[in-house]
């Protein structure tokens, strides 16, 4: 099988040329451009392309694909909110993702973030790098036996749980499906109840429509003040303008983003010597209790060659016809 591996980065590369090792069938060519309806005639005479969760795999990419007669989509990722799947289907174009590539690497990025947000790691960088070691707008709370608020309770909601677990703290969670696995800590209680009653709150669910914006200034408003939030799941979950209004307001102790709406053009870019066109980063930025990561919950070594050993898999199983539960289309 052909792959067209788009937007490749050096970790990348390195990730799956050492996974192939173990998939003889299978010859990847790697090209910097991401996917999008531009660059999806680049993949005439490949059976396969391999996408983020930044790329553009919306109905006119699809058709471009199918055109050119790639009948696979391989996702290095979990999330597949930005593949148009009902395109897929009609077109005969199958989609496979990696749905647990290493739940605890994303979960334990989300309570770095937490941690650095309340204790204001970034800002004690700074200071003592300027000879200042004096402890103003340094004081956090302590974790020990407050209230962890985990919304989605899958693979790495649930590793999330066991971190909060252990630190001390009581971990309630809200889900439409309940995890059986960490019932046995973890108290499922209604969204408005956990709103009201976490001192940290950590989005691990995906983005679809009953999800898009469930943090507003509606639902920020049932929280308590000085609440800690935390999201590596989708930017879309947050409403940014509502964020940033609750930030305002000081309902916030501390916001940790490692995704946040706009950031498409951003994610894994180096643009440093840019002027961004949107000014939600800097506008996020500009708040003392704010920190933001550029999607870097899943970047481990375990998660890279997770990926890289799943997505290849995918692509043999369905070179083979063999039972898979990693199709989405």
């Amino acid at each position: 099988m052909k792959i067209l591996f788009y937007d490749t980065k050096n970790y990348d590369q390195e990730s799956f040329e050492k996974a192939l090792s173990v998939f003889p069938d299978m010859k990847i060519e790697f090209i910097k451009p991401n996917l999008d309806s531009m660059t999806a005639a680049l993949a005439k005479g490949f059976d396969a392309v391999c996408a983020f969760v930044n790329s553009s795999v919306d109905s006119s990419t699809l058709e471009i694909l199918h055109q050119k007669g790639v009948k696979l989509v391989l996702l290095r990722c979990a999330g597949y909110n930005n593949v148009d799947l009902d395109a897929a289907k009609k077109l005969g174009i199958r989609v496979m993702c990696v749905p647990g590539y290493s739940p605890e690497a994303v979960a334990e990025h989300a309570m770095a973030l937490a941690l650095a947000s309340n204790r204001r790691l970034y800002k004690a960088y700074n200071k003592v790098r300027e000879n200042d070691f004096s402890l103003s707008g340094l004081m956090g709370f302590n974790f020990y036996q407050k209230t962890a608020g985990i919304i989605g309770t899958g693979k790495i909601g649930a590793a999330m749980c066991r971190i909060c677990h252990g630190f001390g703290m009581k971990v309630i969670a809200y889900d439409v499906y309940e995890n059986a696995s960490i019932k046995d800590f973890v108290e499922y209680v209604s969204l408005d109840d956990l709103l009201s009653r976490s001192d940290l709150i950590s989005l691990h669910c995906p983005l679809m429509e009953s999800t898009q914006h469930m943090i507003n200034i509606d639902t920020i408003r049932k929280m308590k003040d000085g609440v800690i939030l935390v999201n590596t799941s989708r930017g879309a979950l947050v409403k940014t303008d509502d964020l940033i209004e609750g930030i305002r307001m000081h309902k916030f102790a501390g916001v940790g983003l490692d995704v946040y709406e706009e950031e498409k053009n951003n994610v894994f870019e180096d643009r440093s010597d840019e002027i961004l066109e949107h000014s939600i980063t800097s506008r996020l930025l500009s708040f003392p209790n704010v920190i933001v990561t550029s999607h870097q919950g899943f970047f481990t070594r375990e998660a890279l060659h997770a990926i890289a050993d799943t997505t290849l898999q995918n692509a043999t199983d369905f070179l083979s016809g063999a039972e898979n539960r990693n199709y989405v289309v």
